[in-house]
């Protein structure tokens, strides 16, 4: 399975970007699929998660209310619309896929798929 992620960028404070992730070779749909960040000098952290029917959707609390995960299944490819972004939101975004229980839903461990990542710059 690969997962290739894009979509990243430099942007203003209060601007917005989306994220794409294209998955290949295996079954998309099966998926939860999740995004995670990490900063220089930081730990991975999760932002946000979607079941593999898109029925339910989980975010980290410092993202909600701005950021929305979404998926296509008949493209392959999960979205992260990013608004309102921060200097704070600044970081390499990372996509993963994963079929984790609902309490695990949020820890990077449980996703065993890993795109590249794609770097997100946001100017104060």
């Amino acid at each position: 399975v690969q997962l290739q992620a894009s979509g990243g960028g430099l942007v203003q404070a209060g601007g917005s970007l989306r994220l794409s992730c294209a998955v290949s070779g295996g079954t998309f749909s099966s998926y939860s699929m999740a995004w995670f960040r990490q900063s220089p000098q930081k730990e991975r952290e999760f932002v946000a998660a979607i079941r593999s029917s898109a029925s339910n959707t989980y975010y980290a609390d410092s993202v909600k209310g701005r950021f929305t995960i979404s998926r296509d299944n008949a493209k392959n490819t999960v979205y992260l619309q990013m608004n309102s972004l921060k200097a704070e939101d600044t970081a390499v975004y990372y996509c993963a896929a994963g079929r984790p229980i609902l309490s695990a839903i949020r820890g990077s461990s449980n996703y065993y798929h890993w795109g590249q990542g794609t770097e997100v710059t946001v100017s104060s």
